[in-house]
């Protein structure tokens, strides 16, 4: 069996990504999410501004597999800035076939040819498959995250 091809998202892309997106904030328990956000996402995904998100795919045989969006932003530490990789999802029929790999390594390749070779994301802790992937394509960070109470 092929790889899927991983590549930009596209406005042909709306209906399935919408679905793969509805699918993750499912497994981060975002659920009833209303219409106008999966809107804005989309036209943030393709509105070319450099310094908003950019969304990438994995297709195999006009279907869509598997999502991943990053942004590029500044930090203090690096003065080539930094790319944060927000989200990632695959169909669960997706899952061990190299999908998500892929598209972890395509984000990589557009940090590289940006010349920002500091990538990092965050994961549920108790996101056990995700994790395995990851421990093998990156270095888990010492450091714990707090967020501000709302």
């Amino acid at each position: 069996m092929t790889a899927p091809s991983i590549r930009p998202l596209a406005l042909s892309d709306r209906d399935q990504w919408q679905a793969l997106y509805e699918g993750y904030q499912a497994f981060y328990d975002r659920r009833g999410l209303q219409q106008g956000f999966y809107d804005t996402a989309f036209a943030r995904l393709l509105s070319g501004n450099p310094a908003d998100f950019h969304g990438l795919v994995a297709e195999e045989k006009g279907q869509l597999l598997g999502l991943t969006h990053y942004v590029f932003h500044p930090n203090l530490w690096r003065t080539e800035g930094v790319c944060y990789l927000q989200d990632l999802f695959t169909t669960a029929e997706a899952r061990g076939r190299g999908v998500a790999r892929g598209l972890i390594q395509a984000v990589y390749a557009a940090a590289d040819a940006r010349g920002v070779p500091a990538v990092y994301w965050l994961t549920a802790e108790n996101n056990y498959p995700g994790r395995m992937l990851y421990d093998k394509v990156a270095v888990k960070s010492p450091f714990i995250r707090y967020n501000r109470a709302l």
